[in-house]
């Protein structure tokens, strides 16, 4: 039977880290994020200040090369090159991913994610994703390129729901290993409802922020989307409303769960780019007259609940926070791949 060394040091690098939800979880899980490399600057405050040991890289990774990575990896047994390639074309929510002037019309960024595995060799690898991009030719051929590179593959799309995530969330979850067995994490026992992660927190107003958590801040909503948001249920749609203040773009099929408030009961649904508008989704308040504050939004993407998004005098910028969060990899996730990360890299052969 394997034995486990539960000693040995495990270094990453977070490629496109973002404001650190991959980061924190693994951290969390006892993997040493040492550098976090992203395009966009607006990320970093929140980046280092949540994540103390790990330190932001504002770089395009088209620039770097495994000489960039490998001072990262000193003082390590084991190494791991972990990320989300962004991948425009294969996302339902594609808007605002990254900053605009960054947006790829392909998946150029998961060549580039591959290239550097080749280049610096990592013992470990993780790549997480929309699961539209299973069907996409770059997707086969980062397979390939890791076959080529020796590395045992396991890859499927998750439910993140089943690892303590209270989101209907689904992601491609891909992990490699050169140095043992690897295997996709384990689904937790029990799924997770939005109760429990925001029932609790303070009545907010919207427009307004809460004056003990600048976080918990929600856009103001106009007149009439004040009249919507009165009439709707839990889980409902714009059809509980007064004809009157329907419009015509509500009676499509696209916008059918448009203007919906959460349910407590149960999952919110993907929390996007776009949670801070009521219109967009199924983002308003179970009981409150507004859409989610940031803070909740990132409550239900698993972030601690002191996770800061501004610094400390100035104000939450609510679509900055919105982008952040919603490109964010769920913390509980990144928790939940470390732990699979940890088991290959403690197994000797």
């Amino acid at each position: 039977m394997p034995t486990t060394d539960f000693t040995r040091n495990i270094h990453a690098v977070d490629l496109f880290c973002g404001i650190g939800g991959l980061t924190n979880g693994l951290n969390a899980s006892g993997i040493q994020v040492k550098a976090g490399f992203d395009v966009d600057n607006t990320c970093q405050h929140a980046y280092e200040a949540n994540n103390p040991t790990s330190r932001f890289i504002l770089a395009d990774i088209r620039n770097l090369s495994g000489e960039h990575l490998a001072p990262h990896y000193e003082g390590s047994d084991v190494t791991a090159l972990v990320g989300c390639a962004p991948c425009q074309p294969f996302s339902s929510h594609n808007l605002n991913r990254r900053t605009k002037s960054h947006l790829t019309d392909d998946c150029s960024l998961l060549y580039e994610f591959g290239r550097l595995i080749g280049e610096c060799m990592p013992d470990l690898v993780s790549m997480e994703n929309v699961p539209g991009l299973v069907k996409h030719r770059a997707f086969g051929d980062f397979l390939n390129k890791l076959h080529r590179l020796g590395y045992g593959i396991k890859y499927d799309v998750l439910q993140c729901a089943d690892y303590g995530v209270p989101q209907n969330r689904r992601r491609l979850v891909l992990l490699a290993s050169r140095i043992g067995e690897i295997s996709l994490p384990q689904p937790t026992a029990r799924r997770k409802t939005v109760a429990d992660f925001i029932y609790d927190l303070p009545h907010i107003e919207d427009g307004q922020a809460h004056s003990e958590d600048i976080a918990h801040t929600s856009m103001r909503l106009s007149d009439k989307n004040k009249m919507r948001i009165r009439q709707s249920k839990q889980g409902g749609t714009w059809r509980d409303w007064d004809p009157s203040i329907v419009s015509d773009c509500h009676r499509k099929v696209n916008f059918s769960s448009s203007y919906g408030r959460m349910r407590w009961d149960t999952q919110s649904p993907t929390i996007t780019t776009q949670f801070c508008y009521y219109s967009t989704g199924r983002f308003g308040h179970p009981e409150q007259d507004r859409a989610i504050s940031v803070r909740e939004a990132a409550l239900l993407q698993t972030f601690p609940p002191g996770y800061q998004f501004a610094e400390q005098g100035k104000q939450v910028k609510i679509t900055t926070a919105a982008r952040h969060i919603g490109n964010a990899v769920p913390v509980k996730i990144a928790q939940a791949i470390g732990k699979s990360l940890r088991e290959a890299a403690n197994v000797k052969r």
